[in-house]
């Protein structure tokens, strides 16, 4: 039978290679900063790519952004080359760059209703209840058949749910408006982090991210992170609610002879901090079975005890960089990833991993028959594309060529849950209005009937007052919304 198609990682006195029809097993970089982690990814990306995988990284840092130009001719990495008997030329994969805040790439968007409950609970940092009357909302949502699709639709949404809790309560349970107001806050601090970006349509299409250029090469898509890491939750929250979209679109392939797509999740440990146990569930669950989708998952870590023990036991490849242990914490870590390898007898991989130098790694890949390779000290291949970050004009240059350039450039506002309420606010202010002049009416009628003194055109106090809020509610009734959303917002 013939050997499967591999890439080429590094050297340990013999080739180090992934299996392509094993890297939807997924797997795990390791390391502490400073280590080389980046450099692995950006190795690893460019040799998927190369064999015609699309690729999905975070630039958490900025530096993977050279992956989009020609290496440099570095003598020393030429004399690495030369170590491993490669030729080492300067090349480049196709690129597309994206951004959720549309500055650095593309615009990244997705409706408030793919996103669903549980994951914006996570994104708001929402407690049990907070959690339990924001499903209510969706629930009462799909009801009215009121479309959820950014941001404003669910401030709309949430406002509509606290004037109807007495009736709505009723069938789904007791909604307070305290626990609205707190969900309210809750949605204007992720806006102030520039969440109201995110949400919205065109939304992004996952085909999108799995393109091939005409030579067959897949292309690394790089999510513009630097920014977007300083809001980890929305980090941690957008990544994941990725993973589920594939999870859920995605057909099932079994074990292909090379992944459709492989994703790197950068900064994993965010993923996993503080979640709640229902979310940890859900990943373990999407990380077990997504595999079948032809989908491989990378996380990246500064230490694998980072990562929860049932997601690590399904990591099957495997490159940790150097570990330091000062503390009882890395301590442990460092065991942790020692215990994850399978042992060689010519080294203790304790020592070893302490004692890496940069460039090198400790690497066991999943073999033919799916089980882990010994553990190797392997020196990684120096990378064929630039290391570091690239100009804004390169970047822009890229992002003019792309081949999805204008398709999520503008966003699209069709009527939804805010237009929706709206209107019916309008036409409730409208009816309002009607009664209070048949009844101002009846009661003028009423006045000249009776016998009064000598008439007068002067309005009372409580009627000049009444006027003017019908002629405020009846002129206003767009302002009044956005005001009753802000109104309590702010309360």
């Amino acid at each position: 039978m013939a050997p499967s198609a591999s890439v080429f990682l590094g050297w340990s006195g013999k080739p180090e290679t992934l299996l392509l029809n094993r890297a939807n097993r997924h797997g795990v970089v390791g390391g502490a900063t400073g280590t080389g982690k980046t450099v692995t990814l950006q190795v690893l990306a460019q040799a998927l790519s190369e064999a015609g995988v699309p690729v999905f990284a975070a630039d958490v840092k900025g530096d993977l952004s050279g992956i989009a130009m020609p290496g440099d001719r570095l003598e020393r990495f030429a004399e690495r080359a030369k170590t491993m008997n490669l030729t080492l030329a300067p090349t480049a994969p196709p690129v597309m760059f994206w951004d959720l805040f549309g500055k650095q790439g593309h615009p990244v968007r997705a409706t408030v209703s793919e996103m669903g409950p549980l994951l914006l609970s996570r994104m708001l940092d929402l407690n049990d209840t907070q959690e339990g009357v924001l499903n209510i909302v969706f629930h009462a949502a799909d009801q009215e058949g009121l479309l959820l699709l950014d941001l404003k639709d669910l401030q709309a949404a949430l406002k509509y749910v606290g004037e109807n809790a007495a009736s709505i309560g009723t069938q789904y349970g007791n909604v307070a408006p305290a626990t609205i107001g707190a969900i309210q806050r809750a949605l204007l601090n992720l806006e102030t982090q520039g969440a109201a970006n995110f949400f919205g349509e065109p939304a992004l299409q996952l085909a999108d991210l799995m393109r091939t250029d005409l030579s067959g090469k897949g292309y690394v898509n790089v999510l513009a992170a630097d920014t977007l890491i300083q809001s980890p939750k929305l980090y941690a929250t957008f990544l994941l609610w990725l993973l589920s979209e594939l999870f859920e679109q995605m057909p099932e392939v079994g074990d292909p002879d090379k992944p459709r797509l492989v994703f790197f999740f950068d900064e994993a440990h965010l993923l996993f901090r503080d979640a709640p146990k229902a979310l940890l569930e859900k990943i373990e669950q999407v990380v077990r079975l997504i595999r079948s989708k032809g989908v491989g998952i990378f996380f990246v870590t500064q230490n694998p005890a980072d990562i929860p023990d049932d997601v690590l036991a399904q990591l099957g490849n495997r490159v940790e960089h150097a570990l330091r242990a000062y503390t009882p914490a890395e301590q442990k870590g460092l065991k942790a990833a020692a215990q994850s390898f399978r042992a060689n007898k010519d080294f203790d991989t304790a020592d070893a991993i302490q004692n890496l130098g940069v460039g090198e790694a400790l690497v066991s890949m999943l073999d033919e028959k799916g089980a882990p390779e010994i553990v190797q000290k392997t020196m990684i291949r120096p990378p064929a594309s630039r290391l570091g970050p690239i100009t804004p004009e390169e970047r822009s240059a890229i992002i003019a060529k792309s081949p999805v350039k204008g398709l999520y450039d503008r966003t699209i506002d069709r009527e939804s849950a805010f237009e929706l309420l709206q209107t019916r606010f309008a036409e409730s202010a409208a009816k309002a209005k009607e009664a209070a002049d048949a009844k101002e009416q009846a009661r003028a009628d009423a006045q000249t009937r009776r016998s009064a003194p000598r008439p007068t055109n002067r309005q009372g106090i409580g009627e000049a007052f009444a006027k003017s809020l019908v002629r405020s509610m009846a002129s206003s009734a767009g302002r009044q919304l956005i005001r009753g959303i802000l109104g309590s917002l702010l309360k």
